[in-house]
């Protein structure tokens, strides 16, 4: 039997037991955990009966770890029966009472979840107007295309912004060359940025062929700490140069990249996606400004713990992402020139936002019972199955306990929001002489 008091906000003391069935099953673990490592007198190691190691030693030998492996089982149960939701580790915790033959009484103090107090979210009122493709953006997106496919072709002239050259340098700082600072047939877009600052400027005007010996600065943020503010000195030899070639926007370029004949079909094509893509993107962002408004306008007390759990994983997924671009944490560290703690600080905010959303959208969840439908979740399941390659079919006799568990929270959640998303009043932004006036000129080309 287990007992609450509250502490504080959010933080609680619960009192409860721990059995004298649970703390012998504990106490075997624990022998049988230890055993290997207790010398006893007339006994090989970890042959000695546990009655002989308790008379030897005394009978409190496997106390602490009987008592840490009998603990976690007797709080879970106890959590369980106060219906209490956790959302920090035990702490302080202290043995009330131990008696022989009787359960042992144990407290430990935790911080539990917060109750929200919802806004009225079934009548936010929000300004929304989504994006329109206009001719100018379907100009830009065609422009985009041909600049990926353009072609660099080699070219006796001096080299000039816009142009992709390969140099070979070898780069020293006070006459001594550092690691890192020497390559050979190293590409280089000029103008892109890329090098240290007044690398590509000197760059412009070889041609291939030529020397130079180029004198830069490192930043003062440079991310190699002993090369942050030095003047340096980079001897190059410009290989090549080669310059952009467009190609034209003709129905052979059509052919070429798509199954389109004309590049008529294929640039209505590329409208159509445009379109979509768009109306995706104002669909997120209606989203991202009912949600914003729903979580303004509830009230929160959220602990500290919460924050910090939410700052841990996000900072977990950076570390995984740095992983996979081979560097880690310390390395990202050294070239922003922060710290952990400045890190954590500045994810602080953003985190408190989270978790904020978090819980109001699974209050909301749980007041209105919302829950998606066999046919939503399988429509997630669908999805999923797209995106790994596989069948409907296939993918579901597949998928784990744990994987439906997730699509079906996903389903649960995309319910959710169209939920609120239908509830919301939304209306459009009044708009200024200006922009009206814009608007119809862009409605006139479409024409």
């Amino acid at each position: 039997m287990a007992n609450v008091k509250e502490l504080e906000k959010n933080k609680i003391e619960i009192e409860f037991e721990i059995s004298q069935d649970l703390l012998k099953q504990a106490s075997l673990k624990a022998y049988n955990k230890n055993k290997g490592k207790i010398n006893v007198p007339g006994f090989r190691k970890g042959h000695a009966p546990k009655a002989v190691i308790e008379q030897f030693y005394g009978k409190n030998v496997f106390f602490e770890d009987a008592f840490e492996i009998a603990f976690p089982d007797a709080y879970g149960a106890a959590l369980e029966e106060k219906e209490i939701f956790a959302v920090s580790r035990p702490e302080n915790v202290d043995i009330v009472s131990m008696e022989e033959g009787k359960p042992m009484v144990v407290k430990a103090e935790l911080y539990v979840k917060p109750e929200v107090e919802l806004g009225d979210y079934k009548n936010v009122a929000v300004e929304f107007e989504g994006k329109k493709v206009l001719a100018k953006d379907v100009k830009a997106e065609v422009e985009k295309v041909i600049e990926q496919n353009a072609r660099f072709e080699e070219v006796d002239r001096p080299a000039k912004n816009g142009d992709k050259v390969v140099l070979d340098y070898s780069g020293s700082v006070d006459g001594v060359k550092f690691e890192g600072g020497t390559a050979e047939g190293q590409t280089l877009d000029l103008g892109s940025g890329t090098f240290i600052p007044g690398f590509e400027e000197q760059v412009v005007g070889l041609k291939a062929g030529e020397e130079k010996e180029i004198e830069v600065t490192f930043p003062e943020q440079y991310h190699a700490k002993e090369l942050a503010g030095k003047p340096a000195v980079f001897a190059i030899k410009l290989v090549s140069v080669k310059e952009k070639q467009l190609p034209k926007a003709d129905d052979e370029f059509a052919q070429d990249i798509s199954e389109f004949d004309t590049f008529e079909e294929y640039q209505a094509d590329l409208k159509e996606k445009l379109k979509k893509r768009t109306e995706d993107q104002n669909k997120r962002e209606l989203e991202n400004v009912i949600l914003g408004k729903i979580v303004e306008e509830s009230k929160v007390d959220i602990p500290a713990c919460m924050i910090d759990n939410q700052i841990d994983s996000q900072i977990q997924e950076m570390s995984y992402s740095l992983m996979y671009q081979g560097l880690n944490m310390q390395q990202y560290l050294e070239y922003t020139g922060l710290t952990m703690d400045k890190m954590r600080e500045q994810a602080r905010p953003g985190a408190e936002s989270t978790v904020k959303a978090q819980l109001v959208l699974e209050a909301i969840k749980n007041q209105e019972q919302i829950k998606a439908d066999e046919q939503a979740v399988d429509k997630s399941i669908a999805s999923f199955a797209e995106m790994q390659n596989k069948t409907f079919e296939d993918f579901k006799k597949e998928i784990k306990p744990e994987e439906l568990e997730y699509i079906t929270e996903r389903a649960d959640y995309d319910a959710l929001i169209e939920f609120l998303v239908k509830n919301a009043k939304v209306t459009k932004p009044a708009k200024k002489a200006a922009a009206k006036k814009e608007e119809k000129a862009e409605e006139k080309t479409e024409e």
